[in-house]
């Protein structure tokens, strides 16, 4: 009897994620591609104080909390003509969707996201959320704070660290969420399907390395869930947060290994992590040599000086193609994002 009870179970969880989640393969449209989106910098000038470049004990503008300088020199993401050429250089390299960073009703992140919708929704890409674990959140606080966010026109939603609260208080408060796809932040399908989640993702490119993205999203397709793996250039955080752990960029092979592990999986999406958090250097956002022991991005694909500052946009341009199946894979870097 119990042997039968639990057969019917994983059953009706199955139905359940077939129903909301993935589509067939003779439905499946051709694969998303969204990238993680930082909106928390500041300036003196636009700001009243540095926010996040002085990070790790560094003084900006000269000192910043990151491996690498930022090509645009640290900036403020209140910018409006800072908004307006990073979501231009998104869009231009055939990225759908910009997820934002989001800390939660009240935090800065909140009141920096609908100026950064609307600089992206002008050069047509879509705004998802990274949900991020701030004080008190809860699943039925996520649920709410979702609610409040009519109008945003906003359909996919990424948890980070989901597993800290249970699968089981996730379904419940999930249960009655219509209108998004939540992504649970995990390797592991059947958990985000008895947490009631549409979808997975891993975000990190440090832990995760690509060898188990074409097992996962199998797993997830028989689910009847979404597949989002995430693909970045590297991670660096020693000058930000002193985490000795290095994942190094190998001159852009790192991000070609990532790539290619994501696309041999038949993902619905590919996640990049990420556009621009600096902090912990899994940023494809134009860098620049400088003085002060910074890493550069020359040498990536063979490029130096300032093509090389661009050199991980024009290939994720590439590398989107590839997805898509609409580049000859003996193609070199987009000249369109240099």
């Amino acid at each position: 009897m119990r042997r039968a009870a639990f057969i019917a179970a994983v059953a009706a969880l199955v139905s359940a994620g077939a129903a909301g989640g993935a589509p067939t393969p003779a439905e499946r449209p051709a694969p998303q591609v969204a990238i993680f989106y930082y909106a928390w910098y500041g300036t003196p000038h636009a700001d009243g104080a540095w926010l996040h470049w002085g990070q790790g004990e560094n003084e900006p503008p000269r000192a910043v909390g990151s491996n690498f300088y930022p090509a645009r020199g640290p900036y403020s993401s209140g910018a409006a003509g800072i908004l307006r050429a990073q979501m231009r250089e998104i869009a231009a390299v055939g990225v759908d969707t910009v997820i934002v960073s989001w800390w939660g009703p009240g935090s800065p992140e909140d009141a920096r996201l609908r100026p950064v919708a609307a600089a992206a929704h002008a050069v047509g890409l879509h705004v998802a959320l990274h949900v991020e674990p701030w004080a008190g959140r809860t699943p039925e606080t996520v649920v709410e704070a979702l609610r409040g966010l009519a109008g945003l026109d906003i359909r996919d939603v990424y948890v980070y660290d989901s597993t800290s609260s249970t699968d089981d208080d996730w379904r419940v408060a999930l249960t009655g969420l219509t209108g998004h796809r939540v992504f649970a932040h995990t390797s592991l399908p059947g958990k985000a399907l008895r947490g009631g989640f549409q979808g997975l993702y891993t975000y990190d490119v440090l832990v995760y390395d690509g060898t188990s993205f074409a097992r996962m999203c199998q797993s997830a397709r028989q689910l009847g869930l979404l597949c989002a793996p995430s693909v970045g250039p590297g991670f660096d955080s020693r000058r930000a947060t002193g985490d000795p752990r290095v994942r190094e960029r190998r001159d852009g092979r790192w991000y070609d290994h990532m790539w290619q592990a994501a696309v041999k999986a038949s993902p619905d999406l590919v996640t990049i992590t990420s556009y621009n958090e600096w902090h912990e250097g899994t940023q494809i956002e134009p860098a620049r040599a400088t003085d002060g022991g910074y890493l550069s991005y020359d040498g990536a694909w063979g490029l130096r000086g300032p093509r090389a500052e661009r050199a991980y946009l024009g290939r994720t341009a590439y590398w989107i193609d590839r997805l898509r199946g609409i580049v000859d894979a003996t193609l070199g870097v987009r000249e369109r994002a240099q």
